[in-house]
């Protein structure tokens, strides 16, 4: 992690000012830079985020947001909340929604990615990002309650963005402001949109407001792909490295498995066309060839903010995904429709690639009761392929929300007895656990270490089932190896199960002389003095 921005008292480990040349791995020093043109704008800083604790970050949600909205924010989050709806609930558990943003930035080539937000939180997020094998630095702007109140944190997100735009170094610059920043509404909109020729994007990612990790990837992705828009309406713009395509292209909407589209792009072959690009891109000129489409496969339904840049520029959005037998035939034909494809050719298409994909499923069969959830977007598509491969999946949890592009693949599970479920929190995906006892469950972390307690075999979805193939012949067998593996550990569960059982749990787990005995009094007198003191709190703030 460099830090872009000045010293400051609150943050003891900020380094000397440094620009990190992501391209040559070197640090360039500031004195390098051209003279940084101040500010003209008037910024309104909103400073009730900040009054009452610390810099914002435990002042709860509820207050974050209307504060956000008092500081000029409201179009912004208005916009989100239509885009990615919550609820039945407020809102899945998930790790912080910024680290989808920042994912994609860190994975473009030429690109820099700068956070402005609390320390603690870009810790956080610097660290999630290299665990997940990030080799960018991430830039940080850190800030104290004084120059995030008057205004200077947008002066020194300013400096910042003006001493990293070097042409040639990257195409872009993102800027991301995670919540305290976006309480206070400082106004990333009125950073220019270019320096020296390097796109400036900067955009609003609080946890308030974007609901999960996933749709924070598009917040990022749809973002750029305006641009781009605007940039291609404009006049000519960068070809592809390899150039342009010589078939019409199919984008590709939703991080994959690396094999993915090239499976997807054999299954179009005979229909005369080819895979483009996956959104999000890995790197700017690719977003223009994505918007050179033909027409768009949304393989994640949830890109809302994508979806509504390429229909802007009339491209056809497919739903769905080629994975099994019933799902590859009916999303080529929804392709081929949307391109205007003979049906002959059509058919040519289904007829090179179902045969394969059935003797596929035929010889990796699954058998065994099944409970999937996961935050990636691809749940229903890993349920239908497990259904297929003759699993019975008696529930279906996505904390990704219902979209129009994912009807397909709900109407197709639920006519098969699946319980679906939108925006699923973690109770819901311990409850279905415990309703249907299943052989396995597919999950989150805390969802697979409930299943494991419970002594059922349980799977990372994350590490263990989206970091696989699902598309097409290679889709069809992929899965069956990890789960038929899991379901035949099930002895071993009842083995560990019957080993330590009585040792205990919760207060009393271990090895005891004399178990120990709950004082649940002790609890409720403590609750009660909290309480006690929330409230004394609560009516000093009001004086």
């Amino acid at each position: 992690m460099t830090e872009l921005g000045p010293k400051s008292e609150n943050h003891a480990t900020t380094s000397t000012e440094v620009v990190y040349d992501q391209a040559s791995e070197v640090l360039v020093s500031n004195d390098a830079v051209a003279e940084v043109p101040a500010a003209k704008d008037v910024i309104a800083i909103n400073k009730s985020a900040t009054a009452t604790d610390g810099l914002g970050c435990h002042s709860g949600k509820d207050k974050m947001l209307e504060a956000a909205k008092a500081a000029g924010k409201s179009e912004t989050l208005d916009r989100y909340a239509q885009d990615y709806p919550k609820g039945p609930h407020d809102q899945p558990q998930s790790m912080c929604p910024a680290f989808g943003s920042l994912r994609v930035g860190l994975r473009m080539r030429r690109t820099a990615t700068v956070l402005s937000g609390s320390a603690c939180c870009v810790y956080g997020l610097t660290f999630t990002s290299h665990f997940y094998g990030a080799r960018r630095t991430v830039g940080y702007v850190p800030f104290n309650s004084e120059t995030l109140v008057t205004g200077k944190l947008f002066e020194d997100i300013r400096d910042a963005t003006y001493k990293l735009a070097d042409p040639d170094l990257y195409d872009a610059v993102v800027i991301i402001n995670l919540c305290v920043p976006t309480a206070s509404g400082v106004p990333l909109q009125l950073l220019p949109k270019e320096i020296n020729g390097v796109r400036i994007i900067g955009i609003d990612v609080p946890g308030f407001g974007v609901p999960t990790h996933a749709e924070a990837k598009d917040v990022l992705a749809g973002a750029m792909l305006k641009y781009a828009r605007g940039e291609a309406e404009q006049g000519p713009v960068l070809a592809p490295r390899a150039g342009r395509a010589t078939k019409p292209t199919i984008a590709l909407v939703g991080e994959m498995f690396p094999a993915d589209p090239m499976s997807i792009s054999a299954m179009l072959e005979p229909m005369g066309l080819a895979a483009g690009p996956v959104v999000p891109t890995r790197e700017w000129r690719e977003l223009y060839s994505a918007l050179d489409c033909a027409a768009v496969a949304a393989i994640h339904p949830f890109y809302t903010a994508s979806f509504r840049e390429f229909e802007a520029a009339k491209r056809p959005i497919v739903g769905s995904a080629p994975v099994g037998y019933d799902g590859t035939a009916a999303w080529l034909d929804g392709i081929g429709e949307a391109c205007g494809v003979p049906k002959a050719r059509i058919d040519a298409a289904k007829n090179a690639v179902l045969p394969a994909i059935q003797a596929a499923l035929a010889k990796m069969p699954i058998k065994g009761r099944i409970t999937l959830s996961g935050y990636e977007g691809s749940e229903l598509l890993v349920a239908r392929l497990l259904i297929e491969s003759g699993a019975t999946v008696h529930y279906v949890g996505s904390a990704c929300p219902k979209t129009r592009w994912s009807e397909a693949d709900r109407e197709w599970l639920e006519a098969r007895g699946v319980r679906v479920v939108f925006r699923a929190s973690l109770e819901q995906d311990v409850d279905a656990i415990h309703e249907f006892q299943p052989d396995l469950a597919i999950g989150t972390t805390p969802v697979v270490q409930k299943a494991k307690e419970l002594a059922i075999p349980g799977l990372y979805f994350t590490n263990l089932i989206s970091a696989r193939p699902l598309m097409g012949p290679a889709g069809a067998g992929s899965l069956a190896t990890v789960v038929n593996a899991a379901l035949a550990n099930k002895h071993r569960f009842d083995g560990m199960k019957s080993f330590f059982e009585g040792v205990g749990q919760g207060f009393s787990a271990g090895v005891w002389e004399k178990k120990p005995e709950d004082n649940p009094g002790f609890k409720i007198e403590y609750k009660r003095r909290l309480d006690k003191e929330a409230k004394k709190r609560k009516a000093e703030e009001m004086i």
